[in-house]
């Protein structure tokens, strides 16, 4: 595949007229949970908050295999590729009742869809992982990044109070250790008391040299401008980038709460600090999130209905953004590019993410990979 003003295709070459179609280098997801997509109609959530998604996936467990695993994250890659996604990052549950199944199942399936759409997986401990009872869940995520798991992942606002800073740095040593980055789920709380993110930025300035995010920061969203600017500007001075998820904080977050807050993170101030600050769906169609289509333009659209961004700049979230955050190349078509990227029936990105267009061909290293038809 060649980018040019004027090309003469040759006999043997196919054409496609993309008259009325928009041209976009291809979207980046960088934050899902391929290993629990497609539990919703199986795993229900009550409560409809936090605690009660992760309670009702520790009570059905035991009923998901790792073949049962494999086949509903690989139907989700399947999706999120056919709608423009040309890589994902997945966290993976790795918990002392979990052990490494979703590691196994995501490793497989990354294999399995390497032609189709990269992906990423970062072990996302669970809780506690400081002190004697935390010392399984540490072995465990020695033998998960030794078995697949690209990134350390975990909870440190879940585990006991007064434990965060001490998980964080439990968390950056083990990256350390295996000189990988990290992604935290951090602060994915209204409780403004909670802030993770100021211990994780300074634990990183002490010297932590791999690539950092910091995903959810909800309670950041619930502290005062002031507050957020000097928090904003230490995690801009460390080089974290943040991943704000409106789908699942906007459902979970807020519950009971009167005035109801916005239950999103600070994206303006992070922003206006320098901090590169991508989107992401998070959970696909299971306790933590009912809903979800897999993608980019959904993602897009509820920045810009609940981060007040721009349809550019929402588009900008899930697509340059997330390749900066994730440390990929940047998206581009023209000579001399990766030629990952889509065509979508729409005369502008506000129009597509607007109208969510289901005419979509996508392409992969100049190979087309999906057409569909709406």
């Amino acid at each position: 595949m060649a980018v040019g003003g004027s090309l003469t295709p040759q006999a043997d070459e196919e054409v496609v007229d993309l008259d009325g179609y928009l041209l976009l280098p291809t979207a980046v997801e960088p934050h899902a949970h391929l290993d629990k997509a497609f539990l919703a109609e199986h795993v229900e959530n009550p409560t409809g908050d936090l605690l009660g998604a992760i309670e009702a996936m520790s009570n059905h467990r035991h009923l998901f295999d790792r073949e049962d695993t494999i086949e509903r994250a690989e139907r989700a890659a399947q999706l999120m590729a056919a709608n423009g996604y040309s890589a994902i990052r997945t966290h993976a549950d790795t918990t002392t009742e979990q052990g490494l199944l979703s590691i196994e199942a995501l490793t497989e399936v990354r294999r399995r869809m390497a032609e189709v759409i990269d992906i990423e997986i970062v072990a996302l401990c669970g809780s506690p992982i400081v002190g004697p009872d935390g010392a399984d869940q540490r072995a465990l995520l020695k033998e998960a990044l030794s078995s697949g798991a690209d990134l350390v992942g975990g909870c440190p606002h879940l585990e006991d109070q007064g434990d965060l800073a001490a998980a964080t740095e439990i968390y950056l040593e083990a990256a350390t250790d295996h000189g990988v980055g990290v992604d935290l789920h951090t602060d994915e709380t209204l409780d403004s008391d909670v802030l993770g993110l100021v211990d994780l930025a300074h634990q990183v300035l002490s010297g932590f040299e791999y690539r950092v995010t910091a995903s959810h920061c909800v309670s950041l969203g619930m502290q005062s401008h002031r507050r957020q600017q000097e928090i904003a500007e230490l995690v801009a001075e460390a080089a974290i980038g943040v991943v704000a998820l409106p789908h699942t904080n906007l459902f979970l977050q807020g519950r009971g709460q009167y005035p109801m807050p916005r239950g999103l993170t600070a994206v303006a101030a992070l922003q206006s600090a320098g901090v590169t600050v991508a989107a992401g769906a998070d959970n696909l169609q299971d306790p933590f999130n009912p809903v979800g289509r897999g993608c980019p333009f959904e993602t897009a659209g509820l920045m810009v209905i609940a981060a007040h961004l721009l349809p550019t700049d929402a588009w900008s979230s899930v697509s340059a953004a997330p390749r900066q955050v994730l440390g990929l190349p940047p998206g581009a078509i023209e000579v001399g590019a990766v030629s990952n990227m889509f065509a979508v029936r729409a005369d502008s990105v506000r129009e597509a993410i607007a109208f969510g267009p289901a005419d979509r061909i996508v392409w992969r290293k100049g190979t087309r990979l999906q057409e569909t038809q709406s």
